[in-house]
């Protein structure tokens, strides 16, 4: 793989404990206004400064069953939104790890994800499969993400995936035009 088609992060960690659900993500009371709203309140009963503060390539690192709850997709597309790069967590729910990929952020299931210092300056290798501590040169070894979901990440999630699929097969081919 070229280093032009990899994907990678490097940011912040934010680390968090278990059952992290979508109620915390994506709160009940905001679910009327649009994406930009909910995500001021994104985590606000668990740490109040993670929407204001969280930066772009900032990393989300959690314990187990992060995303349970409710299907709401707007628990994944508020971390997007606040550009977060990457969730590394030691298990998802199968809804939430779903919309992920669908909205196009990564998830990664690494079982040391919480054993990352809030604030550490870490790297996520998304092709790799790895996140590197980069305050203590730890390497954590994650599960490999299939095939078809690093080209729906690539491609920005599902629907534009489905977009570039459709567009490539309405495309003339060389063999479609006529000759004269």
């Amino acid at each position: 793989m070229t280093a032009a088609h990899a994907i990678a992060a490097t940011g912040r960690a934010w680390v968090f404990g278990d059952d992290l659900n979508t109620d915390l993500l994506a709160p009940g009371a905001y679910m009327k206004f649009g994406i930009a709203e909910i995500a001021r309140h994104c985590l606000e009963s668990v740490d109040p400064r993670f929407a204001a503060e969280v930066r772009p390539g900032d990393i989300v690192f959690a314990g187990r069953n992060f995303g349970a709850g409710s299907s709401r997709e707007q628990a994944a597309e508020v971390l997007r939104h606040l550009g977060v790069a990457c969730v590394a967590a030691r298990s998802f729910s199968g809804i939430y790890y779903r919309n992920g990929f669908n909205l196009g952020l990564p998830l990664l299931v690494c079982p040391e994800a919480p054993t990352v210092a809030t604030g550490a300056p870490v790297a996520c290798d998304l092709d790799r499969a790895r996140v590197h501590d980069l305050a203590t040169g730890r390497v954590l070894a994650c599960e490999p993400i299939p095939a078809h979901l690093v080209a729906m990440i690539r491609d920005g999630g599902l629907l534009p995936h489905l977009e570039k699929r459709l567009a490539a097969r309405r495309a003339p081919s060389a063999t479609d035009v006529p000759t004269p």
